[in-house]
């Protein structure tokens, strides 16, 4: 019996030459619409789907291949003398090689098309197919995709044949496509009817039952947090990632650690942007060791330097600005991870050229995501992402004013506060950290922890926390270190004696009425 293949492709990358081969080995060409067109024009004998299925193709293409003659072809277990029985009986005959590839949904939504356009990407026949002959691979050789036409063609050419476990594994390739296809459809089709998520109370009835997501592997990674660990990149299909439009012009491989402190850093990086000046952030294990803003990049790394020089030993450094050679020289002498900014000088790079295992990107603002998520044993923790409010609605609810420069350092401290794991307390003056407490258990540790840091740099400056004083020790052991400010959420059973606090020691005192908790 003549073999059969069945081609019908929207990518046509070598598909000329695969039909060719393939034709050069016998097997008799079934082709559709445009594929049909080209192949023939290449000079490759085809017999049109029309031809096979005794139907015209109709509603502008929509139907062509959705027929018993091409699906019972497909789907016939040629082991089993049942199903045979039946091919000969409806006069059907067997299909041996299905190669399919889809309508280019993703790159026509990705160009923001009309929804009337989109909507004729979305590819029937195609997936029909490819899950046909991919239920079948005991009998059929299913091709989702050109990369995979030489292996395919070297079996045939070397053993007449594909192997069955080839077979299997190009299913599964197949069946996979087929999930990123619909998930990709989902998704778009769920961004226009479910829109911008908008919590009305607790929000959670404002989420989708199902939540379909897919990730391509971006890099494999030497390791994952510890050695012994293995580990690989992923990154959402279609979004903004944290390597989207980053260019590395020198270092070694971006570890998992790296990346999960540059996720802070570039973070971080975009909350200060827009309050002035410009912002050096550096940070060590994904909290800030040292943020700043000043009239230069160079300014605002020395003031984030100066924060906590110990800790900025092997952290990930980001900057708003361009680096030039000096700034380039001075970075150099501290041991830094990760050193990213907009754009080098042609002197910073020959100059950072001498430390080759400093990873240098150039990278602008980081887009925030408009979901965020953590990962749990056997599933995900799905929240609108932490954004930065207006601080229009802050209060002023003690006696004492702050000064405007007060009022700058106390949103500056606020802004980096967020992003601190909590409990966090945070201290600024003059645009920059002075000390930063992280991730302890009692919020009066934290502030113990930023006044430690700060030394008598923790004179006059402006204290921000990411929750609110649960009690008013909190406050005393910052007004007892010379703390002038406090910005906090409030909110606290409390907040009438650690307001009484504040104003006992003339520290001024700022409710925002939002909390910034990072786990």
């Amino acid at each position: 019996m003549k073999r059969r293949a069945l081609i019908s492709v929207s990518d046509k990358r070598g598909v000329e030459d695969f039909a060719r081969r393939l034709s050069g080995m016998g097997f008799e060409i079934i082709s559709t619409g445009g594929t049909a067109r080209a192949l023939t024009e290449a000079g490759v004998r085809v017999v049109p789907v029309s031809e096979v299925t005794g139907a015209p193709e109709i509603l502008g293409g929509r139907v062509k291949t959705l027929h018993p003659k091409i699906h019972g072809g497909i789907l016939a277990d040629l082991g089993d003398p049942g199903h045979v029985e039946q091919l000969v009986e409806q006069d059907i005959g067997p299909i041996d090689l299905v190669c399919i590839n889809l309508y280019p949904f993703e790159e026509t939504t990705a160009g923001g098309a009309p929804e009337k356009e989109a909507i004729e990407q979305i590819d029937v026949g195609g997936p029909a197919m490819l899950r046909a002959a991919a239920k079948n691979f005991r009998s059929v050789t299913v091709v989702p995709s050109p990369e995979l036409y030489e292996e395919v063609l070297t079996a045939l050419e070397n053993e007449g044949e594909v192997p069955q476990e080839t077979r299997r594994r190009l299913a599964l390739s197949a069946f996979r496509l087929t999930a990123e296809y619909d998930a990709a459809i989902s998704g778009w089709l769920g961004d226009r009817v479910e829109g911008d998520i908008e919590p009305s109370g607790s929000g959670a009835e404002d989420f989708p039952e199902i939540h379909t997501v897919r990730y391509e592997r971006v890099s494999r990674l030497r390791y994952g947090e510890n050695p012994h660990q293995a580990a690989a990149y992923y990154a959402e299909v279609g979004a903004e990632h944290l390597l989207s439009g980053v260019e590395k012009l020198q270092g070694r491989e971006i570890s998992f650690n790296n990346l999960y402190d540059l996720e802070a850093a570039r973070t971080l990086l975009a909350d200060l942007t827009d309050l002035g000046g410009k912002a050096a952030v550096i940070v060590k294990h994904a909290n800030p060791c040292g943020a700043a803003l000043g009239g230069s990049v160079a300014d605002a790394y020395r003031k984030a330097l100066a924060s906590d020089p110990q800790s900025a030993f092997g952290g990930i450094v980001a900057l708003s600005g361009e680096v030039d050679g000096d700034l380039a020289s001075e970075i150099s002498k501290v041991f830094t991870e990760i050193l990213v900014a907009p754009d080098f000088t042609d002197e910073a790079r020959e100059i950072l050229s001498s430390k080759p295992n400093v990873r240098v990107l150039v990278a602008g603002p980081l887009v925030r995501p408009r979901l965020s998520s953590k990962h749990v044993t056997g599933g995900v923790l799905l929240q609108r992402s932490d954004a930065v409010e207006d601080d229009s609605e802050y209060r002023i609810v003690t006696e004492t004013q702050p000064s405007p420069q007060q009022m700058g350092d106390m949103i500056f401290a606020w802004r980096v506060a967020r992003v601190v794991k909590s409990n966090a307390i945070v201290l600024a003056g003059d645009g920059a950290t002075v000390g930063v407490g992280a991730g302890q258990m009692s919020r009066v540790d934290s502030s113990e922890i930023a006044v430690k840091k700060a030394g008598e740099k923790a004179q006059g400056t402006a204290a921000a926390s990411d929750a609110f004083f649960p009690f008013a020790d909190g406050v005393e052991a910052l007004a007892e270190a010379g703390i002038a400010a406090v910005i906090q959420p409030g909110g606290s059973v409390r907040d009438d004696e650690v307001v009484e606090a504040a104003n006992r020691h003339g520290v001024a005192m700022v409710f925002t009425g939002r909390r910034h908790f990072l786990h």
